[in-house]
């Protein structure tokens, strides 16, 4: 289990915490600091970044237990806020101070990451303690700050119980061993890893690590009938079917295998690596994206804890519209169209780490950029059908709902990498330091989007279908949060 975005917006503050035997000195300022920025974050993102894996829908479930918790904490600090999961009540204009915010986020994110990550114990207490808080403390108060996080962070998993996640592995009935987040509802893929049965069908892929194989599952296919918050069912937005990937449709199926095989073989330096930066969401949204945002914007702790809001509820209910159209149309991803169609017969393309183009590959010998990812990384390949694109989906989703959230498009993004610092090539790409840079969250999201192709995970009607319901999913998520802002 793992949180997506945890590691949000620390740039520096993400070194690894030890944990001290001895009770932690007080170093956080509860009453001018940002107890996200400064306080939670340096202790969660070490550990959420260890094991988080990805895009996948248990990442975002964690983040809605973890993290919007806290927007209940300080609602009853402000003059018109109520709570997402549970309204805990206005507190007097006096108490309306800096500190008690803060004491409720710590109160909170410690109740829910001692549930969520309990093996981390050590590392939460020490969290209270460099704020000064006694970790000890469970009052359940709703009229102190530190009573108000407890509950806030508890009602939101009593809030969202039986919501579909099957986060406590009971549904279907299941009494023993059960299996958190296991899928209840009966999927199975059509193709096997070793057999292309239907070639418009995904087709799990497989990997190896020190001569350990393993081949996928879909990730959470049921996520698609999880409760959102902001809209009652995936099924209001309208995304076509891909039939470009039906093998029947000859032409459209090639032509999409190979305008990715196309950008295979061209790609350079600053491609590579702009598609590794977008494969990581921790610095997509985060150390990279999210800056500019919160420590740009000189966000304090009530700002920061809306837009975090925002953002989490945006991705988790763009995660469950992805999810369901994932399934329902249980499309096939580059690397089983281009084994299908080429087989044994060469093409151009990128020939593998450090290999550069060549011309003499083979359709079963060929690799997506991104699935040359290393083995022993936390972020795994895409274990879903292709379409539409879940990572395209959050680039637009993220682009929106900051431009809504921030009033402006422009932005200021710089993001250095050192030659040879390449996940996928390390040692050789890119060749020389370069210096990737976006001014508007227009052209971010548009290399973003383009990543998954570029990587070789998607086709490009799979990126063009987010365009559909992503940056709506956005608006609603804005929408919904300045409306619990406003008291509605």
């Amino acid at each position: 289990m793992a949180l997506a975005t945890a590691a949000a917006l620390t740039g520096s503050l993400t070194s690894a915490v030890t944990a001290s035997p001895r009770k932690a000195a007080a170093t956080f300022d509860l009453d001018h600091g940002n107890a996200v920025v400064e306080a939670v974050y340096p202790y969660l993102s070490p550990v959420s970044r260890a094991n988080f894996t990805g895009s996948s829908p248990v990442n975002r479930d964690l983040n809605i237990l973890v993290e919007v918790p806290w927007f209940d904490a300080i609602a009853p600090y402000h003059p018109t806020a109520v709570g997402i999961f549970s309204d805990l009540g206005r507190r007097p204009s006096a108490e309306h101070t800096t500190r008690n915010k803060n004491i409720a986020v710590l109160y909170s994110a410690f109740t829910s990451l001692n549930r969520v990550h309990p093996a981390h114990k050590a590392e939460w207490r020490e969290m209270m303690e460099r704020a000064g808080l006694d970790p000890d403390d469970t009052e359940e108060d709703p009229a102190t700050p530190s009573g108000i996080g407890i509950l806030s962070a508890k009602n939101a998993f009593a809030a969202r119980e039986g919501d579909g996640t099957n986060r406590d592995g009971a549904e279907g009935g299941r009494r023993y061993n059960r299996q958190p987040y296991a899928d209840y509802t009966g999927y199975a893929p059509v193709n096997s890893a070793q057999r292309l049965r239907d070639p418009s069908r995904w087709q799990p892929n497989t990997f190896s690590a020190k001569g350990v194989f393993t081949s996928q599952e879909f990730a959470l296919p049921y996520f698609g009938r999880v409760r959102p918050f902001t809209y009652d069912s995936p099924t209001r937005f309208k995304v076509p079917p891909p039939w470009q990937s039906d093998h029947r449709n000859r032409a459209a199926y090639k032509a999409q295998a190979d305008e990715v095989l196309k950008a295979s073989a061209g790609l350079n330096d600053r491609q590579k690596v702009s598609a590794e930066l977008f494969h990581t969401v921790f610095d997509a949204y985060g150390t990279v994206g999210g800056l500019p945002v919160i420590l740009g914007g000189k966000y304090d702790t009530e700002k920061t804890v809306h837009f975090t809001a925002v953002r989490d509820i945006g991705f988790y209910d763009l995660t469950i519209a992805t999810w369901h159209f994932k399934r329902a149309y249980d499309s096939v991803r580059p690397y089983s169209a281009i084994r299908h169609l080429y087989g044994d017969k060469k093409v151009t393309a990128w020939g593998g780490p450090g290999r550069g183009t060549v011309g003499d590959i083979t359709g079963n010998e060929w690799r997506a950029y991104l699935d040359a990812w290393p083995a022993d990384h936390p972020v795994k390949a895409p274990d879903s059908p292709a379409y539409p694109s879940e990572a395209a989906a959050e680039c637009l989703a993220y682009a929106q709902l900051t431009r809504r959230f921030t009033g402006t498009d422009s932005i200021g993004i710089t993001y250095p990498v050192a030659k040879g610092a390449s996940r996928v090539e390390p040692g050789v790409t890119p060749a020389q330091d370069m210096t990737l840079r976006w001014d508007s969250w227009t052209a971010y999201a548009k290399d973003c989007a383009d990543s998954p192709l570029l990587g070789g995970k998607n086709f490009r009607p799979a990126i063009e279908a987010t365009s559909r319901y992503a940056p709506q999913i956005a608006d609603l998520a804005y929408e919904f949060v300045q409306g619990k802002v406003n008291g509605g």
